[in-house]
């Protein structure tokens, strides 16, 4: 459809779409009057998870299913999906910031010959054309920006736009088009994964809680995941933790590492460099923990507490679970 919203489905690579989908799919149907499509690139598809993107608002599913889209490819992928929007002529293109959104997407945006507004936080529609509100400077400023052509390409920054509330009984058309997909120019060796902590994930989380350089080493983090079990947290690190070794690159949380934007973020032992600021800063509500009075992320912080983290997070993990236990 000419007039469509596209939603880039980013998927648990089991078949399922993942939840921040919902709110990709509420914002394109909030601004394009309920025309938001899903585009599915896959292996390996599910009833269940054509039935999850229904519900939350896609009027219709565009399913690429093929094995030669798993492991992900930018070269296969993007052949493919440019193909289909060079055919359907979408108004706009939407896909959460994710690892894997954030290179195809830019990928998508140069195959097409259009631009690319990455990290947004709002949109608006003035007249015919689309506005999108992005963070700059490390997110000290709010750029307004807008495209020279369709597809109107962007990524979304999770947990900041409403999801879309499922509706059971909704259903969608699930086209399934033939795509070519280009000869690799990568051979897949191996996919090696990180060993799960059973926490959430870091970008989707509505809670955060994330360790610095106060944090002392690796041993002391088992502290901030014991509260984060508790509260169903995630837990993440600064860049002077992560580049100390003392946690993995994936749960950095900064400009080189993870943009978030939990309901709530809490800090321990982080001084708030610019960097790190510039990955959390749009956070609901910021809570610090430093033993130093001067520490700059008191400057951006909702409430902060000067003391030890290793007094603090014992007696608030203790009174977290005494208030869930009511």
């Amino acid at each position: 459809m000419a007039n469509a919203f596209w939603c880039i489905v980013e998927d648990d690579r089991r078949g399922a779409p993942k939840k921040v989908m919902a709110e990709v799919i509420g914002e394109a149907a909030r601004v394009s009057s309920g025309q938001a499509e899903a585009v599915w690139l896959t292996d390996t598809a599910t009833e269940a998870g054509l039935t999850q993107l229904a519900e939350w608002g896609a009027t219709k599913v565009w399913l690429l299913e093929n094995a030669a889209l798993a492991p992900y490819r930018g070269e296969i992928w993007v052949g493919a999906a440019a193909e289909l929007a060079a055919k359907e002529r979408p108004k706009a293109i939407f896909a959460p910031v994710t690892s894997r959104a954030r290179e195809f997407v830019a990928r998508l945006a140069a195959r097409l010959g259009v631009g690319l507004a990455a990290d947004c936080v709002a949109f608006a529609m003035e007249g015919d054309r689309l506005v999108a509100t992005r963070p700059v400077y490390a997110g000290k400023l709010l750029a307004k920006v807008t495209w020279a052509k369709t597809p109107w390409v962007a990524t979304l920054r999770p947990n900041v736009f409403r999801p879309a509330e499922a509706r059971p009984g909704r259903t969608a058309t699930v086209e399934r088009p033939t795509a070519a997909t280009a000869a690799a120019q990568m051979r897949f060796v191996e996919r090696r994964e990180e060993v799960s902590t059973g926490l959430p994930e870091l970008t989707e989380a509505e809670i955060v809680l994330s360790g610095g350089r106060g944090m002392k080493g690796p041993e002391h983090y088992v502290i901030l995941e014991d509260m984060a079990r508790v509260i169903g947290a995630a837990v993440g690190a600064s860049r002077a933790a992560v580049d100390a070794g003392w946690r993995p690159h994936r749960f950095q949380i900064g400009q080189t590492g993870r943009t978030i934007s939990p309901k709530l973020y809490m800090g321990f032992g982080v001084s708030g460099a610019i960097q790190h600021l510039a990955g959390m800063r749009t956070s609901k509500v910021i809570v610090a923990v430093n033993k130093d009075a001067e520490a700059p992320i008191f400057k951006i912080a909702d409430y902060g507490i000067v003391a030890d983290l290793f007094e603090v997070v014992p007696e608030l993990t203790k009174e977290f679970k005494k208030l869930l236990e009511k």
